[in-house]
């Protein structure tokens, strides 16, 4: 297929979502500005402290996590397609007084624009949906980090992308190690559920655990840490339910929402 009309299209539609997920309670703007940070348990947990390190943000919206990740003392870059996000995440910057670079650019594309190497490279929830093959992006990820760096994705469960959601109930059609690119287009954005009569064009593309930790260790980094988890600090998907620790899981627990994985770089 030509993967260029769909890195356009993906690029159409979150330049739109900008403004969009920036209004919404979802983004939590005005407290976001107030010093409220948009990290959750799992990845501070995973990277403790970050104070004094150089750190990559792959696919990094508008901005918020990059610039969390900077309040808390990284010296961050944060890379992403879209125009209106980097726009915006640079007025972000400027006002709450960061001194964090951002850079637009297919995330594929990283190493032709950003030739620094860093101590960590973090990417999280709903990332690598985007990319047709993870094989380059982990050439890239290996590329960037420093001897001893750390690689840090927390993400969607592939299981959770077998379905379509454009439908109700959701359908189970998608193929756990399906090849081929999954074109939606649907009303709203997962941020508003769908207030706004914006329209979401989208390709995307599953990608399985053995696709994600084999192109990591393929690209020559280590695994240090793999885990499954029920709970996602996200309502994202139907008919999740709130537990008592503030995360939304399936009722009956059939499957985990996401995956964390840890690689160093040797």
């Amino acid at each position: 297929m030509d993967f260029q009309k769909a890195f356009d299209t993906n690029k159409e539609t979150w330049n739109k979502k900008v403004a969009v997920h920036a209004a919404s309670d979802f983004y939590f703007l005005e407290d976001f500005k107030k010093g409220k940070l948009s990290l959750n348990r799992y990845e501070l947990d995973a990277l403790g402290s970050v104070k004094g390190k150089r750190l990559l943000h792959l696919q990094c919206h508008f901005g918020q996590d990059t610039l969390s990740w900077s309040r808390l003392g990284a010296k961050c870059t944060g890379v992403d397609i879209s125009e209106e996000g980097i726009k915006m995440a640079r007025e972000l910057n400027e006002e709450l007084k960061q001194d964090a670079q951002f850079v637009c650019c297919n995330v594929l594309d990283t190493s032709k624009f950003v030739n620094e190497t860093f101590d960590v490279v973090f990417t999280s929830y709903g990332t690598i949906g985007w990319l047709p093959d993870l094989k380059p992006w982990a050439k890239m990820i290996a590329e960037r980090l420093a001897p001893g760096g750390v690689f840090y994705i927390v993400e969607f469960h592939p299981i959770a992308w077998m379905f379509d959601y454009t439908v109700t109930p959701p359908d189970m059609k998608y193929g756990y190690h399906q090849k081929e690119a999954i074109y939606e287009e649907y009303e709203g954005t997962y941020a508003e559920d769908g207030k706004t009569k914006m329209v979401s064009k989208e390709y995307g593309w599953n990608h399985s655990l053995s696709d994600v930790i084999g192109s990591l260790l393929d690209a020559g980094l280590t695994l240090e840490l793999f885990k499954e988890h029920d709970a996602s600090p996200y309502d994202v998907f139907p008919d999740l339910e709130k537990n008592n620790e503030g995360l939304y899981e399936l009722p009956n627990k059939l499957y985990p929402l996401l995956f964390e994985v840890k690689a160093v770089k040797r």
